[in-house]
C-alpha cells in the first residue's frame, strides 16, 4: 500500500509541475500584451484551471484504459512513468522550451510498460479502430499520433483565419480602439484559455490516480485498511463500461494543479510570448480562442492533445495572418525538435528507471 500511495504523491508532483510548466501556456499571451500584470494572468488562470479540472472525465479515462496492456501496469510502472515525464518536463522548463506534459507523460508511460512486459512491444496498444468513429478507437494511433498531428494543424489554420478575419473586421478602425477593445476581449479569451486547459491537462493525472487505485485495489493493497480509508479502493470497470473517477481524485488534482499555476512559469511565457513573435491585444485574443476552441473540441471527445502544441500553432498562425516573416522560425525549430523528441527521451526515461529499480 506505501508503493501505491508514493505513486499517487509522485503522481500529485507531476500535476503540480504541469501546472507551473504547461499552465503558463494559457496566460503567455495576456501576459505580453501587457493586458494583465503577471500577477493578475495567474490568479486567472489558477482559478479557470481549477473550474475545468473539474469538468468532465473523457481524458482521464482515456490515459486510465486504452494506450498500454493493463496487466502489465503496477505501482511500478507509474512510478517510472511518471518519473520519465517530471524529468523531461524539468529539462524542457529549464531551457524555456515549451513542450507537452501530455505526451511526456504517454512516453512514460509506454515505456515503463514495455520494460514491464521484458521488451514485448505488444504491450502497447497501437491501434484499435472504432466501428463508429475515428475518435472513438484505441490506441497510440488514434488517441496520440493522430491529434498531435492534427491539433497542431487545427490551431495553426483556425489562428490564421480567425486573425485574417479580424484584420478585415477592423481594417478602417484606429489601433488605439482595438487595442482598448481587444484589451478587455481578451481576459475572456485568456480565461477560456485557462478552463479548457483543465479541461484537458488536470486529467491526465486524474487517470494515472485512478490506474494506481485500480491496480491496488484488484491486488488486494486496501483489503485490510481501516474504514476511513475505504476511499481509496476504485473496483476495475466492467467489460464494456468506462471507468468513472472518484469525486476526491478530481478536487485533489485540480487543487494541486492551481497550486502549481501560483507558483508561475515565466521561462515558458517568455519563449510564447515575447522570443516566438510580437503580440498585441487583438493576437493574444485571435490566439487564445482558436486554441481554447480546439481544445474544448478534443476534451469532449475524449482526446488527450498537447495544450502547448496547441496554442503555439495558434500563435504561429496568428503571426503568419500579420505577416510571414513576423515569427521568428529558429525559435519555432527549436520548438519543434522538443516536440519530437518528447515521448520516446521521456519514453527512454521511464524504461531505464523501471530496469533500475527492477
Amino acid at each position: 500500500m506505501v508503493l501505491i500511495l508514493t505513486v499517487v504523491l509522485v503522481a500529485l508532483v507531476f500535476e503540480y509541475i504541469n501546472g507551473f510548466h504547461d499552465t503558463a501556456n494559457s496566460i503567455a499571451t495576456v501576459v505580453s500584451t501587457k493586458v494583465l500584470t503577471p500577477r493578475q494572468a495567474i490568479l486567472l488562470a489558477t482559478v479557470t484551471n481549477l473550474i475545468g479540472a473539474l469538468i468532465g472525465t473523457a481524458v482521464a479515462k482515456t490515459i486510465a484504459s486504452g494506450l498500454v496492456d493493463a496487466k502489465f501496469v503496477d505501482s511500478k510502472v507509474l512510478m517510472c512513468a511518471l518519473l520519465g515525464g517530471i524529468i523531461w518536463n524539468l529539462i524542457t522548463w529549464w531551457f524555456g522550451i515549451p513542450s507537452s506534459s501530455s505526451h511526456a507523460l504517454i512516453g512514460g508511460l509506454c515505456g515503463a510498460t514495455l520494460a514491464a512486459a521484458h521488451g514485448n512491444w505488444a504491450a502497447i496498444i497501437w491501434s484499435q479502430p472504432a466501428a463508429d468513429h475515428w475518435y472513438n478507437g484505441k490506441g497510440i494511433l488514434w488517441k496520440v499520433i493522430a491529434p498531435m498531428i492534427s491539433s497542431p494543424m487545427l490551431g495553426f489554420a483556425i489562428g490564421f483565419a480567425f486573425m485574417a478575419l479580424l484584420y478585415v473586421t477592423c481594417l478602417k478602425l484606429k489601433p488605439s480602439l482595438i487595442n482598448k477593445v481587444f484589451g478587455k476581449a481578451q481576459i475572456l479569451s485568456a480565461g477560456a484559455m485557462g478552463v479548457m486547459h483543465g479541461t484537458n491537462d488536470a486529467q491526465k493525472t486524474m487517470g494515472i490516480i485512478a490506474l494506481a487505485l485500480v491496480a491496488g485495489t484488484k491486488s488486494g493493497a486496501f483489503d485490510n485498511i481501516p474504514p476511513w480509508l475505504s476511499f481509496l479502493q476504485l473496483a476495475e470497470p466492467t467489460p464494456g463500461k468506462s471507468l468513472e473517477i472518484a469525486t476526491w481524485i478530481k478536487i485533489l488534482c485540480a487543487i494541486t494543479m492551481a497550486a502549481g499555476t501560483a507558483a508561475g512559469g515565466w521561462r515558458i511565457i517568455k519563449t510564447l510570448g515575447h522570443k516566438m513573435v510580437k503580440l498585441h491585444p487583438i493576437n493574444g485574443f485571435a490566439a487564445e480562442t482558436s486554441s481554447a476552441a480546439v481544445i474544448w473540441l478534443a476534451s469532449h471527445f475524449g482526446i488527450p492533445v498537447s495544450t502547448t502544441h496547441v496554442i503555439s500553432s495558434s500563435i504561429m498562425g496568428v503571426g503568419c495572418a500579420k505577416r510571414f516573416n513576423a515569427i521568428k522560425w529558429g525559435v519555432v525549430k527549436k520548438m519543434l525538435m522538443a516536440w519530437v523528441l518528447t515521448i520516446p527521451i521521456s519514453g527512454a526515461t521511464a524504461y531505464l528507471l523501471y530496469q533500475l529499480i527492477k
